[in-house]
């Protein structure tokens, strides 16, 4: 019995380990628990990290991108309070409210014309003529940001722009805006307010997009398909957005008529001096400082900032060039330095350096200013020659000069910052010249021509030109019913 017991005793503490450790173990179902949780967690966890920081890297990018063509944006939108400034200081006190609210509604009509059809026509795929798909509201297929071979979408021929859509459409619509504002200063002080409004609307609805399609939006002179054939180049809008509204403005000009008495019939050329100077310059300082979203802005996109800062030099050396060189020539023909010489001669080089600014070097672009600034003066004295009347010299700065530019380019553009700074392999020479200057008499014949039609159909539908008594007494009270300096007006009075 007591042997019985001892084999008891060992056989019970030999198994109180392995009871213990049955105790200690987890059930069936909670070990399933921890088996799922496990594999959850290993899902959650990146496959790549790498593939996660260059996501992220992208994003930033996107958005650093999509910051600067806004700001660019911006500052072009504030160039309207520039040319309202320089127009209404440059033309007689009594015609200044009908000036700011010509400036003023234009970018309405602009934006919604835009908006509606032009930005269709002019970026949407279709032919070399014009655009065909995703025409109307801005409605087309599109997958921006994406750029490149990943893109789909309408709009392929603005695809190299990694930003959304809708900052594409914002800083092309201000472009679009300032052709049509260009036409305001050139027609002033005898042109009625109504039939300037559906002016601007035809203007960027149909003509500025339809150029803007041939260079920017894969037509026939940006993307030629002949096999060898050199393409035409417009960086920023010399001819895309200058000289399509110069040639607007030329055709307005001939249809409307010189202001009376500004052409004395013994040959001679009456002045009408602006009535705030300090006004206009305000407004050339305005400018100046939006160009630096103009063409810096035209990159629609920050890079690493070297393309950028270039094309921002370049810009305001044409303009300082053109300052020089107004002055000199105006003081040469003219005996005075001239200050409306002079600050159309900034706005001369600006215009100029716009096409060619991401093609040429800093030698280049002041050599391309400095003409400029020689060029409007010129230009200036030889439309009154011919007894073209341009209250602000807006031909002389944006047709001519945009003319000169785009020519510049092919002359002037320099293969190792084509290819740094446009990302274009293009060499200036006679050949290049050629393709600018084909592109220059296309896009002037086909907006003067239509311009001129739309401006004649107005005539006679409704009549463009106030009557003489109201041109006499200023546009402001007989289009508008206001003053601009109700006050200056009695104190003279008295």
């Amino acid at each position: 019995m007591k042997k019985l017991k001892l084999v008891l005793c060992i056989i019970a503490l030999g198994l109180v380990p392995w009871l213990s450790m049955a105790a200690d173990a987890p059930p069936a179902d909670a070990a399933a628990a921890v088996t799922q949780t496990v594999a959850a967690a290993a899902e959650k966890a990146p496959a790549d990290p790498m593939a996660a920081l260059t996501a992220s890297a992208s994003s930033t990018r996107v958005a650093v991108d999509t910051l600067w063509v806004l700001l660019a944006g911006a500052l072009v939108f504030f160039m309207n309070t520039g040319f309202a400034c320089v127009e209404s200081g440059m033309c007689q006190s009594k015609n200044t409210v009908n000036i700011l609210a010509k400036n003023f509604v234009v970018f309405a009509c602009a934006s919604l014309s835009f908006y509606v059809i032009g930005w269709g026509i002019m970026f949407g795929e279709g032919t070399g003529f014009m655009g065909s798909k995703g025409m109307f509201f801005l409605g087309g297929a599109d997958n921006s940001p994406m750029t490149g071979d990943a893109y789909v979408g309408d709009y392929a021929s603005i695809n190299w722009s990694g930003v959304p859509l809708l900052a594409k459409f914002f800083f092309q619509l201000v472009f679009a805006g300032t052709a049509a504002t260009i036409v305001s200063g050139a027609v002033a002080e005898r042109i009625k307010f109504g039939p300037f409004v559906i002016f601007s609307f035809v203007l960027v609805a149909i003509m500025y997009p339809i150029t803007g399609h041939w260079i920017w939006g894969g037509g026939w002179l940006g993307a030629p398909t002949a096999e060898g054939a050199l393409a035409f180049y417009d960086f920023a809008g010399s001819t895309v957005v200058h000289s399509v509204g110069g040639w607007a403005a030329l055709a307005g000009v001939i249809v409307l008529g010189a202001r009376k008495g500004k052409f004395t019939p013994d040959g001679k050329v009456h002045p009408f001096p602006g009535h705030s100077l300090a006004l206009s310059t305000l407004g050339v300082f305005i400018l100046w400082l939006g160009w630096f979203g103009f063409n810096p802005g035209s990159t629609m996109g920050m890079g690493d900032g070297s393309a950028v800062a270039h094309v921002f030099v370049t810009t305001n050396s044409a303009a300082v060039a053109g300052i020089i060189t107004s002055m000199l020539t105006a003081w040469i023909l003219l005996g005075k330095p001239d200050l409306t010489m002079i600050l159309n001669g900034c706005l001369a080089g600006l215009v100029a350096i716009t096409a060619p600014c991401a093609f040429v070097t800093i030698p280049g672009s002041i050599l391309i200013g400095a003409v400029a600034g020689v060029l409007v003066v010129l230009s200036v004295l030889f439309f009154d020659k011919i007894k073209i009347d341009d209250p602000v010299g807006a031909l002389s700065v944006h047709l001519v000069n945009g003319i000169w530019g785009t020519l510049a380019l092919g002359l002037l553009a320099n293969n190792k910052v084509s290819n740094a700074v446009a990302a274009f392999d293009v060499t200036g020479g006679m050949a290049q010249f050629m393709v600018q200057l084909k592109g220059v008499v296309a896009v002037g014949v086909f907006t003067f021509a239509i311009s001129f039609v739309v401006w004649f159909i107005l005539k006679g539908a409704m009549g463009i030109r106030v009557s003489a008594e109201e041109e006499q007494e200023g546009l402001d009270i007989g289009e508008h019913g206001n003053e601009a300096y109700p006050n200056f007006v009695m104190n003279n009075q008295k």
